[in-house]
């Protein structure tokens, strides 16, 4: 029941809002009378200024408290951006709902902490290897900021009135930095036992970090902590090779970004120069892995560029300075090299890409016409790179002073050659007798075959060197399997043998590395089918004619044999001796009786399946080479 009212003011007018009667010496006075008066300030300044009603529950973020879109920041942008509204006598500690309740949300924070090791010099560790060995090469963090957000997360006050303090934005970002970290402070030298543990305790920080992104928003709005939280654990899935499911962690983290407005440059909110350069920077990176993971599945990007009003980055780096620094530092040309170089040429390729698969990949057919165009655009972009980016013979006298350059080169390349290869894959096993679609097989084999060399080169780091590696594009596709099905398709071409020759040294290698998961393990896999389906075919086609064909051992590389010795089962999933045994074979392979692999092959809209689904690329590779 109400049986009286509270007098508050705003705009210089007295509202009357109803208190509802609280007998004296309740446990729950306090609370009661705090909801309410939070409530009614957020009820009466709703609307009034943009982020109001989330800063009231505690989440200090410029424009990173409220929902809002593009209508609204259009109608922000014509007028002037608010100053930030002062922060609520509420601090983040006091919810809404009691932390002493089992059943309510702050029983998840205790969960999450208790996932956290309980030395502190272990985290200290875990935390300076990442931020030693990994942090530079991909922009996750300033190494300094989070350095001091730790010391002060740690240095807390144990307790349920202290719980409520955490912010669960940082603690996501913790979690999956920590996912990273374990797995660097296992060496390749260490037991399988260890390296075990280390998987699994990699494992347990990464679901942590996406249980801490899911429920932060029940607790605080967001920030862009959050974004980047939601940045590593899609890296993360790609260093897993667990691509299609990056493609939900990069959406969720793009709402995050434009929860906050970061679809809308920093000039136009009126923010320093140093929080835009950020905020462009993380948007980048959100706008490229988007654009790239939606061409290599097939399937629809999240950012819409009609909807955003952003700049690239300049290519200055403002992290170690004030706001005041900031203002008056000077953007360098691209002839001089700093960390932010890679992230403004990555947007324009992002932007390439993204045109790819509008109007390449989209509901109706394209003509090849418009695949030349992008092409023209891609080698654009190229022609554009400064000379230690170039992609053919880089100038490399840059490397050891700035020691970023050779793995901001391995992105920026793995990209290009992605999307080059992507654009024209469908016309890879075109034939014309006007030689029409040379370009497409040119661009395959030249673009597959230099991303396969630098797969070749990097494959002999070390932990740290290898995760760095891992975490580009080419993760997401993998040129081994273009270069396959080149092999295939053309068994007895004069290139198909040192084709051959790299493939096996590339499958070799894989195999050799300690950290190799399933789906890893799944490429190989696939590529070794390539492997063996053409050998067979080249072996059959120089046999007599009334000669059988080479028994399966004979056929048979040692690699396979040592699978099927450590898989006996292998044969009853895909029997990769009866693909040697059959290379010859005039009858064509077991498949559906409407798809012809081939023709599915040239469909605009066909993405490659998963490599874990080893059966059907056994039929695709075996019906591309019964049409060869």
């Amino acid at each position: 029941m109400w049986h009286s009212t509270l007098a508050l003011e705003q705009d210089g007018e007295e509202k009357q809002l109803p208190v509802p009667n609280v007998t004296p010496g309740s446990r729950n006075v306090t609370e009661n009378c705090l909801v309410l008066v939070v409530s009614s300030v957020e009820f009466l300044n709703y609307g009034t200024e943009l982020g109001q009603l989330y800063i009231a529950r505690g989440a200090p973020s410029f424009f990173g408290n409220s929902y809002f879109g593009h209508q609204v920041a259009a109608r922000m942008i014509q007028e002037s951006a608010p100053d930030l509204p002062p922060m609520s006598l509420l601090s983040s500690k006091d919810s809404l709902q009691s932390f002493r309740n089992d059943s309510g949300p702050f029983s998840q924070v205790w969960d999450l902490l208790g996932l956290l090791p309980r030395n502190k010099v272990t985290v200290d560790r875990l935390i300076e290897k990442f931020l030693t060995e990994i942090n530079w090469a991909i922009d996750t963090v300033h190494p300094e900021t989070f350095r001091s957000q730790f010391a002060e997360f740690w240095g807390r006050k144990f307790g349920f009135d202290e719980i409520a303090g955490v912010d669960l934005r940082w603690l996501a970002l913790l979690f999956i930095i920590l996912a990273f970290s374990v797995l660097l402070d296992s060496p390749t030298t260490s037991s399988p036992e260890k390296r075990k543990e280390s998987e699994e305790a990699s494992l347990r920080f990464y679901w942590a970090a996406r249980r801490a992104i899911v429920i932060s928003p029940s607790f605080h709005g967001e920030s862009l902590d959050l974004v980047r939280a939601g940045l590593m654990v899609t890296r993360y899935l790609l260093y897993t090779r667990q691509v299609a499911e990056s493609w939900l962690t990069i959406s969720f983290a793009m709402r995050m970004a434009q929860a906050q407005g970061m679809h809308i440059d920093g000039e136009k909110w009126g923010l320093s120069r140093k929080a835009t350069e950020t905020r462009r920077r993380l948007w980048s990176n959100l706008y490229l892995l988007d654009k790239t993971i939606a061409l290599a599945l097939g399937r629809p990007y999240a950012i819409s560029d009609h909807m955003c009003l952003i700049k690239a980055p300049e290519n200055v780096w403002l992290d170690g300075l004030t706001d005041e620094e900031s203002s008056i530092a000077t953007a360098h040309g691209l002839s001089y090299p700093t960390m932010s170089t890679a992230t403004l040429l990555g947007s324009d390729l992002g932007k390439i890409a993204g045109e790819i698969q509008d109007r390449c990949f989209g509901l109706y057919p394209a003509s090849y016409d418009m695949v030349i165009e992008m092409d023209n655009k891609l080698v654009a972009w190229k022609d554009k790179l400064p000379p230690y980016f170039a992609v053919e013979d880089p100038e490399l006298s840059l490397d050891e002073s700035h020691t970023f350059l050779p793995w901001h080169r391995l992105y920026l390349h793995s990209t290009f050659h992605f999307a080059r290869i992507t654009l024209h894959r469908p016309y890879l096993l075109r034939e014309s007798i006007t030689n029409r679609f040379s370009l497409s097989h040119e661009a395959c084999i030249s673009s597959a075959s230099s991303d396969l060399k630098i797969r070749l080169q990097s494959l002999n780091y070390g932990t740290s060197e290898n995760m760095r590696w891992a975490l580009g594009t080419h993760n997401m596709f993998n040129s081994a399997f273009i270069l396959g099905i080149i092999a295939v398709r053309r068994p007895i071409a004069p290139q198909t043998a040192a084709i051959l020759n790299d493939l096996e040294e590339y499958c070799e290698r894989l195999r050799k590395d300690v950290w190799l998961n399933e789906f890893g393990l799944a490429e190989v896999k696939v590529v070794e089918l390539c492997i063996i389906r053409t050998t067979g075919f080249a072996q059959a086609t120089d046999q007599p004619g009334d000669q059988a064909p080479m028994s399966p051992p004979e056929v048979l590389p040692d690699f396979m044999a040592q699978e099927r010795e450590r898989n006996p089962m292998m044969s009853t999933v895909t029997n990769i001796e009866s693909i040697a045994a059959g290379a010859s074979s005039i009858h064509p392979p077991d498949s559906s009786p409407d798809m012809m692999w081939p023709a599915v092959w040239e469909d605009q809209n066909f993405a490659f399946p998963q490599a874990a689904d080893l059966e059907t690329w056994e039929q695709m590779i075996s019906e591309i080479a019964y049409h060869t």
